[in-house]
């Protein structure tokens, strides 16, 4: 167990709450193992019948997953550690999206990375005014893992390769609106909110129908035919050349955001994308993921980018290659690889 996160039952509701707010309750192995080991055991527990996901306090509910561990493993141990924690925190993705009994995840805040890893399995997510949703790991040359892969190609029309490729934030409306959440509630009725599901958990959804609000507008949806049209191909060269021809101030901004992204992370999603669309179930997906994330991480965009944004925090990686022509299509495609027998990720 860890003080990182509490983990308790309220009656026949189990409750996890992310407590890590220094760092926005980003994921540690350490977390990873206690949620994992508390699901597993409310699964076989008859007198629980729903569970809460928070978290303790804080800005946001989860900002990702221990990047500094992976950068660390990259360059000292040549992954291998990073590996060990992909194949735990992706066992918990599982366990959570298979889950018989019904989750409802609070996405009160920030929520990203390894935050949608936890969040987007459950049952019920719920999105809020400060809901700040974003798979931002083009960024620091990763991939978007922790099930990005069977998502984003679900969302509609082109919207999951957008947020993929430019790490774009959706807010709680948008969330709404494309299916990522299912709830809007206004944050400061989420204290009652939870209190009546852990009075009442078999009535969970009645309880959060009751309580949802319709949400603002969603901004993003103005752009659904851009996103749909320059976003439509599977080539990154053609996406560039897309924005590039297009007039639009819209265009304009999202090349400039495309272009201090990774390209071989870029190119790396596209495809990941392509096959978590073809995935026969998510435990394929996953497997998928654990072979390009744990390859990606030793590539040297990974260390970059985190040096760039989490260390020096310059904001400036330096990526090799430095363009998208310049990135093998060889070397996408060995990120996906099949594994060794052994060595291929599978659920609990």
């Amino acid at each position: 167990m860890t003080d990182d996160v509490h983990i308790h039952a309220h009656g026949a509701a189990g409750h996890i709450s992310l407590n890590r707010p220094k760092a926005i309750h980003a994921l540690t192995l350490d977390m990873c193992e206690a949620m994992t080991e508390a699901l597993r055991g409310w699964a076989g527990d008859d007198a629980i019948r729903a569970v809460l996901l928070d978290h303790a306090e804080g800005r946001g509910f989860c900002a990702g997953g221990d990047v500094t561990l992976l950068r660390r493993s990259a360059m000292e141990d040549a992954g291998v550690r990073g590996r060990e924690f992909f194949a735990l925190e992706y066992r918990l993705n599982h366990l959570m999206f298979t889950y018989d009994k019904p989750i409802a995840a609070f996405m009160d805040g920030i929520t990203m990375g390894g935050g949608v890893g936890i969040a987007q399995p459950c049952r019920y997510r719920v999105a809020t005014e400060n809901t700040k949703f974003a798979m931002p790991e083009t960024g620091i040359g990763l991939i978007c893992d922790v099930g990005g892969g069977w998502y984003l190609p679900r969302l509609p029309g082109r919207v999951g390769q957008f947020i993929g490729l430019t790490g774009a934030r959706l807010d709680g409306a948008e969330c709404v609106w494309a299916g990522i959440a299912t709830h809007y509630i206004p944050s400061e009725k989420l204290a009652e909110v939870k209190a009546r599901i852990i009075a009442e958990p078999g009535d969970i959804a009645a309880i959060l129908d009751a309580a949802a609000e319709t949400p603002p507008e969603a901004r993003i949806a103005a752009n659904r035919e851009a996103i749909d049209r320059l976003f439509a191909s599977d080539d990154l060269e053609t996406i560039l050349a897309a924005l590039e021809a297009d007039d639009s101030d819209w265009a304009a901004k999202e090349l400039k955001t495309l272009r201090t992204k990774s390209p071989t992370s870029c190119k790396a999603v596209l495809r990941q994308l392509q096959l978590g669309a073809e995935a026969e179930d998510f435990a394929a997906n996953m497997a998928m993921e654990y072979r390009a994330a744990g390859r990606i991480i030793t590539r040297p965009d990974f260390a970059e980018g985190v040096r760039a944004l989490l260390v020096d925090k310059d904001n400036d990686p330096q990526w090799q290659p430095a363009t998208a022509d310049a990135v093998r299509e060889d070397d996408i495609a060995a990120l996906f690889a099949a594994l060794d027998g052994e060595e291929e990720w599978r659920p609990l």
